[in-house]
C-alpha cells in the first residue's frame, strides 16, 4: 500500500473526517477536520497540500479519531482545542468562558479609535471589561494600544483565572487586572471606557440555539432574561456612575436590539455616538457617550 493511501496518511485522515462531518450535517466540515487534524497530529494545511502521503503514527491517529468523535457528538471544535484566536490573539478557553466569536471583533473595531485618542490625549486609557470571560475584548484592546490598562470583571472565578492566564501568556498581565464582581458591586474606580458583551439571548430562544452554543457555552453568558434586555438595564442604570467625565460605554447587542438598547441608555443620560455592524451586516455594537 502506497503512502498516499495509507490508513494513517494525512490525506486519508482528513478526507475521512471531512466526509463524516459533512454527512452528519456539520456546516464547516473542511475547517473542523483541518483544525482537529492539526491539533491531534501536528499535520498542517501545508502538509496536506505538499505531502498528502505523509503518515502519522497510530497513537496520533487515535487521538484524532477521539477528537472527531467529540465533534460528531456536537462539541464545538474550539472547545476540543481549548483555544480560539480573537483579534489575532490565541486565547485559551475553559467551561466558564464563551468561545470568542468574530462578530465580537466589531466591538473592538468600534472602540479602538476612542481608546487611541484617549491614550494620546491623556497618556493612558482606563478600560473596564464587564463580564470579561476569557479576557478577549480587554486583551485585544491592550494589545493594540500600549498605553491602555484594563480591569476585567466576571462572576466566575474560573473565567477570571482563564483571563489572567491569557493575559500572562500574551505578556499583557502588567496592564490587566481582574475583579470578581457581580456587575459593579466590587468596582470603586472611574474608567475612560466601559465595554461589555453581556448575555442578550431571550430566555425562550435559548432552546432554539445551535447545539454548539446551547449545550457548551455557559448559560450565564447567554440568557438575557425574558426580553433579552436584562443586562442592558443593569449597565444603563449603573455604569454611568463609574465613567470619567469624558468617558464612554460600548456594548455588543443582538441583531434586533438596537432601538431598545439605545432607548435604555438614553433614559440614563447616554447618547448613541457610533455603531458598527457585524460581518453579516447586522447591528452588533453600539457606542455611547454621556
Amino acid at each position: 500500500m502506497s503512502a498516499a493511501i495509507a490508513p494513517h496518511s494525512v490525506s486519508r485522515l482528513f478526507d475521512d473526517a471531512r466526509k463524516r462531518l459533512s454527512q452528519a450535517g456539520f456546516p464547516t466540515p473542511d475547517l473542523d477536520a483541518g483544525l482537529l487534524l492539526e491539533f491531534a497530529t501536528g499535520a498542517t494545511t501545508l502538509d496536506r497540500i505538499t505531502d498528502p502521503g505523509k503518515t502519522v503514527d497510530a497513537e496520533k491517529a487515535a487521538r484524532f479519531e477521539a477528537c472527531l468523535v467529540r465533534r460528531l457528538s456536537g462539541e464545538p471544535a474550539h472547545r476540543i482545542l481549548g483555544e480560539r484566536e480573537f483579534y489575532g490573539l490565541p486565547l485559551k478557553l475553559n467551561a466558564s468562558t464563551l468561545v470568542p466569536r468574530p462578530d465580537t471583533e466589531t466591538l473592538v473595531d468600534l472602540v479602538l479609535p476612542f481608546v487611541r485618542e484617549t491614550a494620546a490625549r491623556t497618556g493612558a486609557c482606563r478600560i473596564l471589561d464587564v463580564g470579561t470571560g476569557s479576557g478577549a475584548i480587554a486583551l485585544a484592546l491592550l494589545a493594540e494600544v500600549p498605553e491602555a490598562v484594563a480591569i476585567g470583571t466576571d462572576v466566575s472565578e474560573e473565567a477570571l483565572d482563564m483571563a489572567d492566564a491569557n493575559a500572562a501568556a500574551l505578556g499583557l498581565d502588567d496592564r490587566f487586572g481582574f475583579v470578581l464582581s457581580n456587575w459593579f458591586e466590587a468596582i470603586t474606580d472611574e474608567f475612560d471606557l466601559i465595554v461589555s458583551n453581556p448575555p442578550y439571548i431571550r430566555s425562550a430562544d435559548i432552546a432554539g440555539l445551535a447545539p454548539d452554543v446551547r449545550d457548551h457555552d455557559p448559560m450565564a453568558a447567554l440568557d438575557g432574561g425574558t426580553d433579552g434586555l436584562s443586562a442592558y438595564r443593569v449597565l444603563a442604570s449603573q455604569a454611568p456612575a463609574f465613567l470619567a467625565p469624558d468617558g464612554a460605554l460600548a456594548v455588543e447587542i443582538g441583531y434586533d436590539q438596537k432601538a431598545d438598547v439605545t432607548q435604555l441608555f438614553a433614559q440614563a443620560g447616554m447618547r448613541l455616538s457610533a455603531e458598527r455592524a457585524d460581518y453579516a451586516g447586522n447591528d452588533r455594537a453600539l457606542f455611547f457617550i454621556k
